[in-house]
């Protein structure tokens, strides 16, 4: 059991300090409320944008590959294999586009709609065919009983969006082995929960959850090992040596008519460029990755391990309560490491969402989503978060 003074006692206080977040916020697999140096990043941003534009932009697309260099750094991969999209959804839609060819793509079932229409809309488009997988919980024994000739990846969430079930990555990958890719969804575990990140072939994941970003950026991670799978895909003209090669104008006399072209440049010119952002289709935003890039550094300072141990903590210290007061907790049987920073709950024989309404009544913030109320609180959580919630829920059952 987790007590109260297990909770925050490894965790920086000036970390700490960045957020001011009510008590009673259990929200952060929804939105998480962004940092001071977040916000304070997005301000600066758009007076510059308003005051010195030009200096504004060539600060940002500095700061990007700063970005690139501390994303690189969370991901344990090379700068180049990391750019930026808009979403998560953006991410999975550019690996679902670029995995062509026949064969069958592993989805299980239950998966958030972010991993699951990329992969329905390209399998009508010349992609490899969805096949559902089924159970609850996918473990590695259960995945190597679902591989035949035909499977060529397997995408899923490195944390489930509604039991908190965090993947063991690293045994995935390696059941799959090195002819099939492991693709992963990692909006509701990085900056969280430790992952396995070095096991994931192709990850995206956006910034305004844990990683208390804001909206409008995300990372996609594409490992060199597998980047000749992969074809164009949704790549656009950000992502070309010469973006201009397949439209460019002829040459111009001085009175407006064309000459005949005779500076063609090198086919080769034309090429994707190395890395990740040849999956680009356009550049980033500037300003959003720059808030990316303060909150990955901000992770990192604090230690993603530092983090995740508090998250666990007070995570158990609520599901602690949640089960003392009659509460009962999906998949209760996972271990402090098979669960990210959700744990789902419902009361028997009471309406979740009038549950939900005593939480909110309470000052505690959670979501209901399929029939369960969702906690998700983050290392910011204090752990007298714990007393309104037992009285809310003692409320509801006493009634």
């Amino acid at each position: 059991m987790s007590t109260a003074a297990d909770v925050n006692v490894h965790l920086d206080h000036d970390y700490l300090r960045e957020f001011a977040e009510p008590a009673g916020y259990l929200d952060f697999a929804r939105v998480g409320p962004v940092s001071d140096v977040v916000a304070r990043t997005l301000a600066d941003g758009a007076l510059a944008l308003r005051t010195d534009p030009a200096g504004g932009l060539a600060r940002f697309q500095a700061r990007t590959e700063a970005t690139a260099a501390s994303a690189a750094t969370l991901l344990r991969a090379a700068p180049h294999e990391v750019a930026f999209v808009t979403s998560t959804s953006h991410g999975l839609f550019a690996a679902a586009a670029a995995l062509g060819g026949d064969g069958v793509v592993l989805v299980p079932r239950g998966e958030f709609p972010s991993n699951v229409h990329p992969w329905l809309r390209f399998q009508d488009r010349g992609g490899p065919r969805v096949r559902w997988i089924d159970e609850p919980r996918l473990t590695p024994e259960l995945l190597a009983g679902l591989l035949d000739r035909d499977v060529r990846a397997l995408t899923i969430s490195a944390v489930d969006a509604l039991t908190g079930y965090r993947a063991p990555l690293g045994a995935f990958k390696e059941v799959l082995g090195p002819d099939r890719l492991l693709i992963v969804d990692a909006m509701q575990g990085l900056g969280a929960v430790p992952l396995d990140v070095e096991a994931a072939d192709v990850l995206a994941c956006g910034g305004q959850k844990w990683l208390r970003s804001g909206w409008g950026a995300a990372l996609l991670l594409v490992r060199d090992r597998i980047a000749d799978r992969l074809g164009p895909g949704l790549g656009g003209w950000s992502g070309r040596r010469d973006p201009f090669a397949a439209a460019r104008r002829r040459p111009y006399t001085a009175d407006g008519n064309t000459t005949a072209d005779t500076t063609r440049r090198p086919p080769q010119e034309d090429e994707p460029l190395p890395g990740a952002v040849a999956h680009t289709m356009t550049n980033p935003d500037f300003l959003a990755v720059a808030a990316l890039g303060a909150g990955i550094d901000l992770l990192l300072s604090a230690g993603v391990e530092s983090v995740g141990r508090t998250v666990t903590r007070t995570l158990g210290l609520l599901l602690d309560t949640v089960r003392a007061a009659g509460g009962d907790v999906l998949l209760d049987g996972l271990t402090p490491d098979e669960r990210g920073g959700i744990g789902s709950f419902r009361l028997p024989g009471t309406d979740p969402a009038q549950v939900h309404a005593a939480l909110a009544a309470a000052g505690l913030t959670t979501t209901v989503r399929d029939g369960w109320v969702r906690l998700s609180p983050h290392a910011t959580t204090p752990h007298t978060t714990a007393e309104p919630l037992a009285s809310a829920l003692r409320g509801v059952r006493d009634r």
